[in-house]
């Protein structure tokens, strides 16, 4: 196995090795990086829906005038905030939010599984603030970022404990069945966002191959480059020598010195190949005169 074979099967392996472990790191912190950009912008949608529930509490509810034999679900913060999200979804229907609740008063917030599975997450750990995480979607996969909805105003149980309790206007919209039973500080449900992440993902494998082609590039150029020099600096030489050895062996002095300038390792080498050329051509020439 030739000098520049050995050199050459180094190199790869260690191109290889390179290659991995940058494309295993880069790989994984632009999918972080994505995630955690898909997880800021479920956070916005998230403060903008409880932006608009306090605006209506704060600023719309007292001003609707009601009849007596009318409910408006407008004044319901978490209708108001569904109606305005439901409208950015004309525009963009992969992002989503959502007032999943087990037993709902519209039956339009009532949990699908997989919302269900997160209401009784929060249920089981009071503690437990926010929950967030990937699933597959119609639209592709999406990241959800959920946080409880837990009834801590004594106020809402006026519409929530009984139809008996409720507007009379409220059970005629609604009906008797749904949206009663509820109890102070218990978890009812989950504001729920749902954003894309099929854009960011795309954007972070974009980047990724080409980075990778670029270190791929990179190294064939270096790979020629290193070559090329190989073949000057060290195997051309080495080359030449060996093959003025080779004559020398068979007793042909008529070999050129080779040049000694530099202090290389090579150039070393054809300083020792000269005297050693030059001892032997004076030992022969002694022999010759006795």
């Amino acid at each position: 196995m030739g000098l520049r074979l050995k050199f050459n099967l180094v190199l790869l392996f260690v191109f290889i090795l390179g290659l991995g472990v940058s494309g295993y790191v880069s790989y994984d912190l632009l999918h972080k990086t994505a995630r955690d950009e898909v997880l800021r912008n479920a956070g916005v949608m998230m403060e903008a829906a409880l932006s608009m529930r306090q605006y209506t509490v704060s600023q719309v509810r007292d001003k609707l005038v009601q009849k007596e034999d009318e409910f408006l679900p407008q004044s319901v913060p978490a209708y108001a905030a569904t109606e305005i999200m439901n409208q950015l979804r004309k525009k963009y229907p992969a992002y989503a939010y959502k007032e999943a609740t087990l037993n709902p008063t519209n039956p339009r917030d009532r949990a699908v599984e997989w919302e269900a599975d997160v209401v009784t997450a929060f249920r089981n750990d009071l503690s437990r603030g926010e929950i967030s995480g990937t699933r597959d979607s119609a639209t592709g996969m999406s990241l959800f970022l959920a946080r409880p909805l837990q009834i801590k105003d004594p106020a809402c149980l006026s519409c929530h404990t009984t139809a008996e309790m409720a507007p009379a206007s409220m059970v005629k919209l609604y009906g008797t069945n749904n949206g009663f039973g509820w109890k102070l500080n218990e978890v009812i449900g989950a504001q729920v966002v749902s954003v894309p992440m099929s854009l960011p993902i795309q954007n972070a494998n974009r980047v990724f191959y080409t980075f990778m082609a670029s270190l791929t590039g990179v190294f064939v150029v270096l790979f020629v480059i290193l070559n090329f020099m190989l073949s000057v600096m060290i195997v051309r030489p080495i080359t030449v020598m060996s093959d003025a050895a080779d004559r020398m062996s068979t007793g042909d002095l008529e070999i050129p010195e080779f040049e000694e300038s530099g202090r290389d390792e090579v150039s070393l080498l054809a300083r020792s190949f000269n005297r050693m050329r030059r001892s032997l051509e004076k030992a022969i020439s002694l022999i010759d005169q006795k």
